[in-house]
């Protein structure tokens, strides 16, 4: 019996192909009603429960006793352990990586709006804007049946360059079992405080706070769809950075390069979980084939192979396209999380690009270097969400407040335009704020 593993193809010249299109990106899953029930549960009694019902979660679905909510801290000392346990190589990659983010992010700091400004009309009215960080953030980690050290550099290191003064990191972990790397992430980070709590009780208790756990203004990381439905119902409370679905990726290919490494690149996504997309678009139907035979051939040789393949076949296309213009219109519809130009001038085409979480352009840039070292931050938008949002940066750390200080000279052209205004709008005592600033000489 054959393992090859049937991929859907598309071509873009064949009827109706952008409907079927936008019904391959759709996930299949509508919104699990018991899932949201038992988190309004959990939510409510960590609410009038504290750090008691907070306990009995912990205990009831980490398998984890204590006594105390205090005793689900990891204190500073035992994260700075976990750091000097590692090896020489892992200690290195930790380290080499957490300096390539925190030097992308302190690009972004000066050159993404995150700084204060302000600038002074003639007549000496001040106007502009400060920037001030969040008091305090919630990062969620995952755990359990995998460990996510970059996931915990990828949240707390833009945080920190930010300038939030307290990061707070919840980690499940199950049976009371630790991951050092995951430790020793929170360590190089700078992480403030680690509780050893999880799923949707962790999320109540960064956004209402309990006697042990303090209230965050946002909470940031993925989770399980206990975590997505925890943050969906505390959104107003406290902030939060996305919603995350499925990973994708898509790859652009003129049919130059490397079939084996574009294979790969695809089973990198896929082996995240069934849900996961991999798509390709290209114009030359030989170098799709290529792939194909590539994926084929390296399937069996994949650890989670059974992943990807019900990945690959759920949810995997090959798009076949008139041209790379016409890939690169394509790319803007599914506006997908990564999206992969394997051509030559990339940047080139990269230009067209408007819709997109991140861009990895050329051959030689797999989507992997950027989930764990290259710099930008890897938590990014899905399910065509790049259309509206953008990957987790400084600036969702940050808040800004208009600045605005009239002059005496300035008050009396701007209570004029005021004035007529708030007449307008029948807001008379607004009117009368304004007139009661304009010198009578003036008027």
């Amino acid at each position: 019996m054959s393992t090859d593993v049937k991929i859907q193809r598309l071509d873009s010249g064949s009827a109706n192909f952008q409907q079927t299109l936008l019904a391959s990106l759709s996930i299949p899953l509508a919104e699990d009603t018991a899932i949201d029930l038992k988190v309004a549960e959990i939510i409510l009694a960590i609410q009038n429960q504290g750090d008691h019902a907070l306990l009995r979660y912990t205990s009831q679905f980490d398998r984890l006793q204590a006594q105390t909510a205090s005793a689900l801290e990891i204190l500073p000392s035992e994260l700075k352990n976990a750091y000097t346990q590692l090896s020489n190589e892992q200690s290195q990659a930790l380290n080499n990586a957490a300096a390539r983010i925190r030097n992308y992010h302190d690009q972004q700091l000066t050159n993404a709006g995150c700084q204060s400004w302000e600038y002074t009309e003639a007549d000496g009215t001040r106007l502009g804007q400060k920037v001030t960080p969040l008091d305090r953030v919630g990062i969620y980690v995952p755990g359990g049946k995998a460990a996510y050290p970059s996931s915990v550099l990828m949240n707390a290191i833009p945080a920190k360059v930010a300038g939030v003064p307290k990061v707070i990191m919840v980690v499940p972990t199950p049976d009371g079992s630790r991951n050092d790397l995951v430790l020793a992430a929170a360590y190089l980070a700078g992480v403030d405080q680690v509780f050893t709590i999880g799923g949707a009780q962790a999320i109540a208790a960064l956004a209402y706070g309990t006697t042990t756990i303090p209230a965050v203004d946002k909470i940031v990381g993925p989770g399980n769809a206990y975590v997505a439905a925890a943050k969906r119902r505390v959104f107003g409370k406290v902030g939060i950075d996305m919603i995350a679905g499925p990973s994708e990726i898509l790859i652009i290919c003129d049919g130059t390069g490397n079939p084996d490494w574009v294979a790969m690149d695809l089973f990198s996504q896929a082996e995240h979980d069934e849900l996961a997309q991999s798509i390709l678009v290209c114009p030359d139907a030989n170098f799709i084939d290529q792939v194909d035979a590539s994926m084929q051939k390296l399937l069996p040789q994949m650890p989670r192979q059974e992943v990807i393949r019900a990945s690959l076949s759920k949810r995997a296309l090959f798009i076949q396209v008139v041209d790379m213009r016409q890939a690169c219109e394509i790319a803007n519809i599914i506006a997908p999380e990564h999206l992969e130009i394997c051509a030559q001038d990339a940047r080139q085409w990269a230009e067209m690009i408007r819709h997109a979480g991140a861009i990895f352009m050329g051959n030689y840039t797999s989507e992997a270097l950027g989930d764990y070292c290259a710099g930008p931050n890897h938590v990014l938008p899905t399910a065509r969400t790049a259309r509206f949002s953008s990957p987790l940066g400084v600036y969702d750390f940050i808040k800004r407040s208009s600045m605005i200080e009239v002059s005496e000279a300035g008050a009396q052209t701007l209570g004029h335009i005021a004035s007529t205004l708030a007449h307008g709008e029948g807001l008379q005592a607004h009117a009368r704020a304004a007139e009661m600033r304009i010198k009578k000489t003036s008027i």
